[in-house]
Formats: structure tokens, C-alpha cells, sequence
């Protein structure tokens, strides 16, 4: 089933990085965009370079921190019965095994820009970063826990999220130089990260639509009314987060713009107005 904490932090995670991917495709292009790249990372500026890697240290650590949770405080150290995994806790199994596939994908990225040992070119590490989108898609989509209802149709958006954090990083290694395929990537991630929010808060939260409760490991509805007025709000809650998204990126790309803007962005703004 899942919990509020569960749905939490895994998308604090996604957040996080989707904003920063955000104002880092923001802020490369409008500062020069006949040299912008597709980056599958973004380093942290200043600081004397001591931040540099601070990303990619986030995307590592804190999966592996989500990791431990899932794999040893959430299954209480019963990981085997029988001689075989605990199948009450395969959904747990399933979660640490995606938060994993971010893990290693975080140690590569940070092997091939801080050593010799895996010099790898950035298209390779966007479709690694595919790959592990791709581990965290099928989870969901064959989850082993049977998402129905209500709960199903918010883990139905969620999958179609993570399909779009899959397309846009396929495409930023097909398209290195596309500025509107990186900024679609930070904006996909940004949006599962809020996704991630919005399920714990309705399913696991205040945000119950009427009609419907938890009780015990299921989201109820009293009639099929309840639900589809449930779903309904699910649209609703997700053109917002859509709309909020689009609406504040396009706010930090005027704010990138006027700090700084090329003159071919300048110039290609003159040819419009004229």
C-alpha cells in the first residue's frame, strides 16, 4: 500500500533535483545558448568548486538513505521466511530495488566525472539515467501490491510521470543540443517529485476526497459516485501542479533572461518585435 512518509521522501528527492534541473537548463541557455548541451547533471557553481558535485551526492546518498529505509526500518529486519523473501514486504523489496537503480546511476555519474575509470560520454549517462527511470516505471506498473480505485488511478498518473522522465531523457541523448528537451526533463522529474506529494497527502492525508477513507492497507469509497468524484479531483490536482509548474518556470526564465541574457537571445527578441 504505501504511507505518507513512503511517498514523502522520494519525491522530496525528485523535487529537488527537477528544480534544479529546471534553473540550470534555464540559466546555461539564456547565458549562451549556441554552446548549450543536454546535461544529465547540472554542477553546483561557486563556493570555490566545493559544491560542484553536490547533486549528484544528493541523488546517491539520499536514495541510499531511502534505500535503508525501505529494505531494513520498514520491513523491521525480517527480510526472510523460510528460506525466501518476506512476502508481506515485497512491496518494500520492489522500492528499495528502484531507489537502488538511482543509487548506482548516481556512483556512475560521479566515477565518470571524478575519475579515470568510467569515462563516459554525457548521451551514455542520460540513458542510464533512462535505465533507472525505466526500473522505477515497470515497478510500478507490475507492482506486486494490487493498486485498485481510487489508489490505483493516482499510482496510474504516477506511472505516465515516470513514462515522461523516461521519453524526455531518451531524447536528451538523442537531441544533445535541444534546450526545450533538457528543460522538459527537470519540469517531468519535477512534476513525479509533486506527484509523489499530492498521493501522500490525498491517499495518506488531509486531502481525503469525500466519500472515501483509508482503512487499514486500502483506499474505500462509498459508491462508485465517491470514486469517480475522486478521480475527477486527481485531474484537477494534476492540470494545477501542470499549470503551477509551467507558470513558475516561465517566471525563472525572465528572471535567468534579464540576469543573463545572450545577445543572441537579445537580438532573436529584436527580430521578433520588429
Amino acid at each position: 500500500m504505501g504511507s505518507f512518509p513512503g511517498h514523502v521522501l522520494p519525491g522530496t528527492l525528485f523535487l529537488v533535483i527537477g528544480v534544479w534541473h529546471i534553473w540550470s537548463a534555464l540559466v546555461r541557455y539564456s547565458s549562451n545558448p549556441k554552446s548549450f548541451r543536454v546535461r544529465v547533471w547540472s554542477p553546483v557553481p561557486g563556493f570555490d568548486g566545493k559544491l560542484k558535485y553536490l547533486e549528484l551526492y544528493v541523488v546517491a546518498i539520499g536514495g541510499f538513505i531511502d534505500f535503508c529505509i525501505e529494505l531494513f526500518y520498514s520491513t523491521h529486519l525480517r527480510l526472510l521466511v523460510h528460506g525466501a523473501l518476506n512476502p508481506i514486504h515485497m512491496n518494500n523489496f520492489e522500492h528499495a530495488g528502484m531507489l537502488l537503480m538511482f543509487v548506482i546511476f548516481g556512483l556512475i555519474v560521479l566515477l565518470s566525472e571524478k575519475t579515470s575509470f568510467l569515462p563516459l560520454p554525457e548521451g551514455a549517462l542520460c540513458l542510464i539515467a533512462a535505465t533507472a527511470f525505466s526500473a522505477e516505471y515497470f515497478l510500478f506498473f507490475f507492482h506486486s501490491t494490487t493498486h485498485k480505485g481510487l489508489e490505483g488511478y493516482y499510482h496510474l498518473i504516477l506511472v505516465l510521470l515516470i513514462g515522461l522522465c523516461i521519453l524526455s531523457t531518451i531524447a536528451g541523448a538523442l537531441m544533445p543540443t535541444s534546450f526545450p528537451i533538457d528543460l522538459a526533463s527537470g519540469i517531468s522529474v519535477a512534476l513525479q517529485g509533486l506527484w509523489f506529494y499530492q498521493t501522500a497527502f490525498t491517499l495518506y492525508g488531509p486531502m481525503m476526497p469525500d466519500g472515501c477513507q483509508l482503512k487499514g492497507n486500502d483506499v474505500m469509497c462509498r459508491s462508485e459516485d465517491s470514486e469517480v468524484r475522486g478521480e475527477l479531483l486527481a485531474n484537477l490536482q494534476l492540470f494545477s501542479i501542470i499549470f503551477v509548474v509551467l507558470a513558475a518556470t516561465a517566471g525563472a526564465y525572465g528572471f535567468a533572461a534579464s540576469e543573463t541574457s545572450h545577445k543572441d537571445i537579445r537580438n532573436s527578441h529584436m527580430a521578433l518585435d520588429g
